[in-house]
């Protein structure tokens, strides 16, 4: 009787730590087939007087878990003022990047515009980035995206000079996509949803110049059903 009770507290215990085992297996798989998202830009990435979770990388990273994508909150290198070669020197200098990312997006332009420089002069430095980009995605151009230029000309702060925005970020917006294009990277034209901003103050921040929550939500539709597929693969 004894004997027969001791088997069976010692076949009670093996159930249990196996059970304890592949609980914990679990939970470590769960945890490594998150994905991790790098988002790349300026004071559009960051979401300057917004909401951190109305973010558009934050809210494009919450759509994919509703659709069943488990993610981590992305890691956002933006900052408000940045041109090209300031989003260069901050990727360089951040010792807490990983490796590779599942998902990188790139949108930055809007300062070299604002601060007079030229097309010309833009046009390696946004290569270079989006090399960089492809680069954090394990060299995986497919797992990459470029966003396009939003217009604030269209705002209570760029409207004095709106033909002049429009048409230099047009011009800027070309470069973008030519160059996502060379390299086979997806190209999000998110520019027309800006310029409807002209009609609905709703699109606007409260600081008369960067886009609201809401407008970033329209941003995250967009690129939703591409992402997720991007994401599958």
């Amino acid at each position: 009787m004894k004997q027969r009770f001791s088997s069976l507290a010692l076949l009670l215990i093996f159930i249990s730590f196996s059970s304890m085992n592949v609980s914990a297996k679990q939970k470590t798989v769960s945890q490594t087939q998150s994905k991790t998202y790098l988002a790349l830009g300026d004071s559009y990435t960051i979401g300057e007087s917004v909401a951190e979770s109305e973010r558009w990388p934050m809210q494009l990273a919450a759509r994919m878990v509703q659709e069943g994508i488990p993610m981590k909150d992305p890691k956002i290198i933006a900052k408000t003022g940045w041109r090209t070669d300031d989003l260069k020197a901050a990727i360089e200098a951040d010792a807490e990047l990983l490796e590779s990312y599942d998902l990188v997006s790139l949108l930055i332009g809007v300062n070299n515009q604002y601060q007079g420089k030229s097309v010309e002069s833009f046009t390696p430095e946004f290569e270079e980035l989006l090399q960089i980009a492809i680069d954090k995605a394990g060299g995986k151009k497919e797992n990459v995206f470029v966003v396009s230029i939003p217009d604030y000309g269209k705002t209570p702060f760029g409207a004095a000079k709106a033909e002049q925005i429009e048409k230099e970020l047009d011009a800027y917006n070309k470069v973008c996509k030519n160059i996502a294009k060379k390299y086979g990277v997806t190209f999000f034209n998110i520019t027309p949803i800006s310029r409807d901003a002209k009609s609905n103050p709703k699109l606007i921040a409260e600081d008369d110049l960067h886009p609201s929550g809401e407008m970033y939500t329209l941003w995250a539709e967009l690129m939703q059903r591409k992402v997720k597929k991007m994401l599958k693969k």
